[in-house]
């Protein structure tokens, strides 16, 4: 099993329609990242070994954002996955080896919460992975990365539990910046609750932990 978590950051209240009062009013606006390879995303992420689900949404939030001032306003919920046969998740930083056999040529390392593909072999208590990654989502062009190669049944797991969580903010921001984490650039920015774009299709059904919040 593996944890993960998402932020849903907001900001400007008033007190038009009724919601929890930790938030003083409703909130108008919802942060959005823009991953330059990835479309439209929410800050989330993978919580680390050791740290709670609501350590890691502040943790997430603030590498993510940039902002160091987001508290936690309400946990919405929590959604249990069951990943497909042909899908497993890495429970712990692995090694990839050539073959089945830890004394092969380990030449990559996937890292924690990395969502990779099964081939269906399994053998001495290893198993065939994939890892692949596109030149951009959600229309890509063709393959930038692959990873092939056998990992260790233990550090393979087919469950995933997701933690939402409702963020605010009270920072003065632009209305557009950037923020480089993980080897990664985002441009943030905020969208009205009224008019949120489509977000990456992975994400996009996250949207119903706001329904309460959007009228």
């Amino acid at each position: 099993m593996i944890e993960k978590v998402t932020a849903f950051i907001v900001r400007g209240y008033s007190s038009e329609v009724s919601i929890p009062a930790a938030l003083g009013g409703a909130p108008s606006e919802l942060l959005l990242l823009r991953h330059r390879f990835a479309g439209l995303q929410m800050p989330a992420g993978t919580v680390e070994v050791g740290e709670s689900a609501e350590e890691a949404v502040i943790r997430e939030s603030a590498e993510e954002t940039g902002l160091a001032d987001c508290t936690i306003v309400t946990k919405l919920g929590v959604a249990e996955t069951k990943l497909p046969a042909d899908q497993r998740i890495i429970a712990a930083s692995a090694t990839v080896f050539a073959r089945p056999d830890a004394t092969s040529f380990d030449w990559a390392r996937i890292r924690r919460g990395i969502r990779v593909t099964t081939t269906g072999r399994r053998q001495a208590g290893f198993t065939q992975i994939s890892y692949v990654e596109h030149d951009q989502m959600p229309d890509p062009n063709y393959v930038t990365l692959q990873i092939t190669g056998w990992v260790r049944n233990e550090l393979l797991t087919d469950t995933q539990i997701r933690h939402f969580f409702l963020l605010k903010t009270d920072s003065a921001t632009p209305s557009e910046w950037q923020s480089h984490t993980d080897n990664h650039t985002f441009t943030l920015f905020w969208t009205p609750l009224s008019q949120i774009p489509p977000l990456v299709t992975s994400q996009q059904h996250w949207l119903k932990w706001l329904e309460h919040l959007q009228g």
